[in-house]
């Protein structure tokens, strides 16, 4: 007779990937478990965000002053530093806004200063991964699908922001859905995408906000329309996985788009 092996309690989890998102947000660490094998474990912290209510609620559309407060010192940087100090393979930032507003400098100065209170972990965040998937992938040509509780403005924040590393994007916007975290599905979801992003024929579409209900549409949208869907919360994980030398671990999620086959170039690594 063969022993039945001991209920695995995830203390045994090869890759361990951290994760920083608003207080009230449950989503980031719910879509991230869910695309993750069971030899990767996700661990968060959370700092204040104040367009964010209790229960999850967002406000209908964030203000600017929220969206910077949410990366300025000390706050991030004792959150980065109280979960850097676990046994982890790997750090993220759950919060896709925020680069938009900073731009390319202001996110390059904002992984600089967090440095020092990484304890020498990789760390990435939702854009600086999603450029690193767009080049994996060999996408130019990008539509940027954003929360309807972003604004107008910061939609073109983000366009902005991905101009300056030189890809087309040729779509933008808050998706015309419900402004309610709870109110959106990856089959709603889906169908705006189908009928309003499609038509523009990108090479891939990053569905931003790592908020927003989106690992769902990932497989069915890339085997109706023929490009590549990149989600905030896939990407962070796929990124985080091959900053941590879990580039195998990576490669063993088949479910969650062909993101996960691919490596990061040089640079992104």
């Amino acid at each position: 007779m063969t022993s039945t092996p001991p209920p695995v309690d995830g203390w045994d989890a090869s890759t361990r990937i951290g994760v920083v998102v608003p207080h009230a947000d449950v989503g980031p660490e719910a879509e991230l478990q869910a695309v993750a094998p069971a030899s990767v474990s996700v661990h968060g912290s959370r700092v204040h965000f104040a367009a964010m209510r209790a229960g999850g609620e967002m406000d209908e559309k964030i203000p600017y002053d929220p969206i910077l407060s949410f990366v300025q010192a000390p706050y991030l940087d004792q959150a980065v530093e109280l979960l850097a100090a676990s046994p982890l393979h790997a750090l993220t930032l759950g919060f896709t806004s925020s680069s938009y507003a900073l731009k390319a400098q202001g996110e390059r100065e904002l992984y600089e200063r967090l440095l020092p209170v990484t304890r020498g972990l990789p760390i990435t965040g939702t854009t600086k991964a999603a450029r690193a998937a767009f080049d994996a992938l060999g996408a130019r040509r990008i539509a940027l699908v954003n929360p309807p509780w972003f604004t107008d403005s910061l939609s073109g924040q983000g366009a902005d922001y991905f101009r300056e590393f030189g890809y087309e994007v040729v779509h933008h916007g808050p998706c015309g859905l419900p402004s309610n975290q709870k109110a959106i599905t990856p089959e709603n979801l889906s169908a705006w995408i189908r009928g309003t992003v499609a038509e523009h024929r990108p090479d891939a579409v990053l569905v931003a906000g790592n908020g927003i209900r989106a690992v769902g549409t990932i497989k069915p949208l890339e085997e109706e329309l023929g490009f590549n869907v990149v989600t905030a919360n896939q990407v962070i994980l796929w990124h985080a996985l091959h900053l941590a030398g879990a580039a195998g671990t990576a490669q063993e999620i088949t479910d969650y788009g062909q993101l996960f086959a691919t490596n990061p170039k040089d640079g992104h690594a």
